[in-house]
């Protein structure tokens, strides 16, 4: 049980908090004027997506962010929403979703603590440094209480850490294990450092791909801070529409995400762009952690042999390596990342359900998943590009 005199409000915009007491929650490690290891959970990012309508009213993102205080001092804060659809998420239940309403359920609204349209792993339940166990605690006790209260289905933390999600399961929450590709920085002085790591065939694969795809016609360049000018999110967002359109019929971000993010998030943003005749015609933006670089979104109005994969992986792993980031997270999904060095890599979640019944058979069911996601990362992991080193007899 949790100290009774904590008090957990819920919020339903980020802008009723000041950044700093939601930041100091969020990224403590950031108060040096440094940057925050997860950039996607502080107070400006999450006010970029509220007040350029990318949720909130409408969107089936509805803010009902959780703020924990001891003593009129804010100790612990959580992003949440109340969902009406399972959209951007990228931990399905969409087959969750059709088993309990086939069953007469209602699975919708339920809740969902995360970061919108974000498949990054982080913390979630967000304290101030001496206050992860009290502050989580809390946290998660409210989040049950208003889930229980409201009548919700369920509770969804996605993308927790590995920390939190054994915080959650010895509260009773039901755990999920699903599996990313990463690229983990092995000290490499340059990107020809790396490929030394891999297998002759890969190393000559991914020369060959570089090579063709450097050769489109035009140049590559990447921008960050006040390099990055209003006329590169006019060709950034052009791109970002063409690959929403094709993949989900609607992109999750409005247009005024950009222009917020230009004035707000672009020392946050690493934005790779690839240009023709003095014309951007793909690119690919990141965001810029502490010790991460989190690839986010492509998109490219002509296609050229292997761009896709220069901007998004090759070009990312450059910056990585010259500025001394610990790794690269290139989003959700796609084992074509295992040829070029990114590995398949363990990702959390947690899950509450008030029916009994509904509980038990996704218990089972997430039983029988983490067995098969085990044996699925150890075999794509023999199938990595990297050099076996045989050790001596």
């Amino acid at each position: 049980m949790t100290d009774a005199n904590i008090e957990v409000m819920i919020l339903s915009a980020i802008s009723e908090i000041p950044a700093a007491e939601w930041d100091a929650c969020a990224c403590p490690e950031a108060a040096d004027g440094g940057r925050p290891s997860d950039p996607f959970t502080t107070h400006r990012f999450l006010s970029a997506l509220e007040t350029s309508g990318s949720v909130g009213r409408g969107t089936g993102w509805r803010p009902a962010h959780l703020v924990a205080r001891l003593g009129g001092e804010v100790i612990a804060t959580a992003p949440m929403y109340t969902k009406s659809h399972s959209q951007g998420e990228y931990i399905f239940d969409h087959a969750w979703a059709d088993a309990w309403e086939r069953a007469g359920g209602r699975y919708y609204p339920k809740l969902q603590m995360a970061v919108p349209f974000t498949p990054v792993t982080g913390r979630r339940l967000l304290t101030r440094p001496g206050w992860e166990d009290t502050g989580r605690a809390a946290l998660l006790e409210a989040a049950i209480r208003v889930t229980v209260s409201a009548r919700y289905s369920s509770l969804h933390i996605t993308f927790c850490t590995a920390e939190e999600a054994d915080a959650g399961e010895r509260m009773g929450l039901l755990r999920r294990k699903t599996q990313q590709f990463h690229w983990e920085n092995r000290g490499y002085e340059d990107f020809d450092a790396f490929l030394a790591d891999l297998s002759s065939r890969k190393r000559k694969a991914i020369r060959k791909e570089r090579e063709r795809a450097q050769g489109f016609g035009g140049t590559i360049r990447m921008l960050t801070g006040d390099q990055i000018e209003p006329a590169h999110w006019d060709a950034f967002w052009t791109f970002y529409q063409d690959t929403g359109s094709r993949k989900w019929g609607r992109p999750y971000l409005t247009r005024a995400f950009f222009d917020i993010a230009h004035d707000s998030l672009r020392d946050d943003c690493l934005l790779i762009l690839a240009e023709r005749e003095g014309r951007p015609i793909a690119g690919a933006l990141n965001l810029i952690g502490r010790h991460t670089l989190f690839g986010r979104y492509w998109g490219a109005i002509e296609d050229h042999p292997f761009l896709h994969f220069e901007c998004c992986y090759y070009q990312a792993i450059d910056y990585a390596i010259a500025n001394g980031l610990a790794r690269v997270e290139a989003g959700a999904q796609g084992e074509h990342k295992l040829a070029r060095g990114y590995l398949p890599t363990e990702t959390h979640s947690l899950h509450w359900m008030g029916d009994p019944g509904f509980r038990d058979a996704v218990a089972r069911y997430l039983e029988a998943e983490r067995s098969a996601v085990g044996e699925e990362i150890a075999y794509l992991s023999a199938f990595g590009p990297f050099r076996r080193i045989e050790s001596p007899d």
